[in-house]
């Protein structure tokens, strides 16, 4: 079983009725950083990174790209570094994070369908290793300040390979009707215009990204034949070799026992029995790939860690436990209805005999984290922890409520340092201020 077939962290373990992460007691967590609090297993981490390398290790030319918009700071793009992973980026801020963590910035990746123009000025002048150029009004504007600085810009291009996976529309990405890249009839358009009037930009290869939550290995099949036929027409009706492919993401991850992803193997299977087919058939020579997992890689490490406060119970409906945290800290249930697990970790052993629904503290009836769990008898003061909450939790935290976003720390053998500090009322208002005039 790979790490992302998990429900939880792979050092997780329990020692006198208390849940352990990283050798270190979440209860005792709890109560030394305050909840809700995110913690991060190192060794979760550093297992799947060990995963991929392994399963594709027979691929020799193949760069592991880690999707920064899953969860991205300093601290675990450090490790991800140490790991020999690549990054893929989607913002300034995520440039920002990658350079001031020590990146070599010619692993970095810009990818996006909308960066700004300033955002193309911070990636040049940190000498980014490559944008996804994602439609034609990127392509021109990036042409027009890469030739200002006196550069050039290596580029691949996003396409839409019109696959549709079998996960929510919401990170669906790889078929016709999206957002992102273009469509494989506008291919030729835009080469032609990179030949003839984008001097400066350098095209090496193509990219596409199918969607997220992926549990078919079928979709990457049909995603490496498109990419690999695409390769060959365009050397053929343009004369051009590209030996660049990136096929996105999207490896799906446990979040409940109802969910079966593929292992990280599988995923290496699918992929490189479709691309010697392929080559076979189109007759041309190996690319580097690029892959880009992101949430397979950072889900399964992360937990969430809750205090029980308030109870009501409804007779003959449910009775709804309600978490000192919620849809600000983890709007994905809210968002799409995503399922998670989650244990009582001070009464581990604790005999699970009742049906509940774990509720959050926002002001929206439909802030519930999980509905109708089986947990132990819960009382004020319990410590709820929720599993698998590394990937897009933190990222797509907010302060709704204005309440103040969590800390997060990173566990590894026994010991527990602080990698993002909790938020204060006075970060609330730092950036605020009131009008001279409404001061009279």
């Amino acid at each position: 079983m790979s790490t992302n077939q998990s429900l939880r962290p792979v050092t997780a373990e329990i020692v006198e009725n208390h849940l352990f992460i990283g050798g270190c007691d979440t209860v005792e967590l709890a109560h030394k950083y305050g909840t809700p609090l995110y913690v991060i297993d190192e060794t979760t981490i550093r297992k799947i990174c060990s995963e991929y390398k392994e399963a594709f290790k027979d691929y020799h030319n193949i760069h592991m790209m880690y999707a920064c918009k899953s969860l991205c700071n300093l601290a675990v793009l450090k490790i991800l570094d140490t790991e020999g992973f690549g990054f893929d980026t989607v913002s300034a801020g995520e440039i920002y994070t990658a350079y001031k963590a020590g990146i070599n910035m010619k692993k970095v990746l810009f990818n996006g369908n909308n960066k700004s123009a300033k955002e193309i000025e911070l990636a040049l002048e940190y000498g980014i290793g490559r944008f996804s150029v994602d439609n034609f009004y990127e392509a021109e504007l990036l042409n027009r300040i890469a030739s200002s600085k006196n550069t050039k810009a290596d580029i691949l291009l996003r396409i839409t390979p019109g696959i549709e996976c079998h996960t929510h529309d919401y990170i669906q990405t790889g078929q016709i009707d999206s957002k992102f890249g273009f469509n494989l009839n506008l291919i030729d358009e835009i080469i032609n215009l990179i030949k003839t009037e984008y001097k400066n930009l350098n095209l090496k290869g193509i990219h596409a990204h199918i969607g997220s939550q992926i549990f078919e290995t079928r979709s990457y099949y049909d995603e490496v034949e498109i990419l690999i036929r695409e390769l060959a027409r365009i050397k053929e009706v343009h004369g051009i070799t590209l030996n660049e492919m990136n096929i996105g993401g999207g490896l799906g991850v446990k979040y409940t026992n109802d969910d079966t992803p593929p292992s990280v193997a599988e995923l290496a299977r699918a992929v490189t029995e479709a691309m010697k087919k392929a080559l076979d058939k189109y007759a041309i020579e190996e690319p580097v790939i690029y892959i880009e997992p992101g949430r397979s890689i950072i889900s399964t490490s992360g937990i969430t860690l809750y205090t029980a406060g308030s109870k009501k119970t409804i007779p003959n409906v449910r009775k709804y436990i309600a978490l000192d945290g919620g849809m600000a800290d983890n709007p994905r249930p809210a968002m799409y209805q995503a399922k998670y697990t989650a244990d009582v970790a001070n009464k581990m052993n604790n005999p699970k005999t009742e049906f509940v629904t774990l509720a959050g503290r926002y002001c929206e009836s439909g802030d519930i984290l999980i509905e109708n769990i089986k947990l132990p008898n819960i009382e004020a003061g319990d410590i709820v922890c929720i599993y698998n909450t590394g990937a897009y939790n933190y990222s797509m935290a907010s302060n709704y409520n204005r309440v103040e976003k969590p800390a997060m720390v990173l566990v590894n053998n026994s010991q527990s340092a602080m990698i993002v500090s909790r938020e204060s009322l006075d970060d609330l208002i730092a950036r605020e201020s009131i009008p001279d005039r409404l001061r009279k």
